[in-house]
């Protein structure tokens, strides 16, 4: 059972999960396929983010909330492998979209990312609704 700080804050990851995910669609339908690619991605983060807080764990890294995901979620049975492979995708295009010289990004690929950061979204929100 969560307390009322915990559901707060798990809360406030929700709000900025939606408004990623609703910003990765105006994006992509916009062809800004980098930006829509970053808000999938971060969509995808803060959902393990909220994750994390029902367990006590926090972190601000990137690749230590990928990690804990891997290790507390993943290995542990709760999410099926592919979410994994999902979250290490979208961290990885997202970084190469964002920081290396002359990425293109198709729209087939961003639509794909956007297809499974909803995916992963509402698979984290399930898994929350059954605590």
């Amino acid at each position: 059972m969560m307390n009322r700080k915990i559901k707060a804050l798990v809360s406030y990851r929700f709000e900025q999960v939606d408004e990623s995910l609703d910003a990765a669609r105006i994006l992509l339908e916009q062809n800004l396929t980098r930006s829509s690619v970053n808000r999938s991605y971060y969509a995808m983060f803060y959902a393990v983010l909220a994750l994390l807080i029902t367990r006590k764990q926090e972190t601000s890294k990137h690749s230590g909330a990928i990690l804990l995901f891997d290790k507390e979620f993943v290995k542990k049975g709760m999410f099926e492998r592919e979410f994994s492979r999902w979250l290490h995708d979208a961290f990885d295009l997202r970084q190469r979209s964002d920081y290396a010289a002359q990425v293109q990004v198709s729209k087939e690929e961003a639509s794909q990312m956007l297809a499974q950061a909803k995916a992963f979204v509402a698979g984290v929100k399930s898994k929350l609704m059954e605590e």
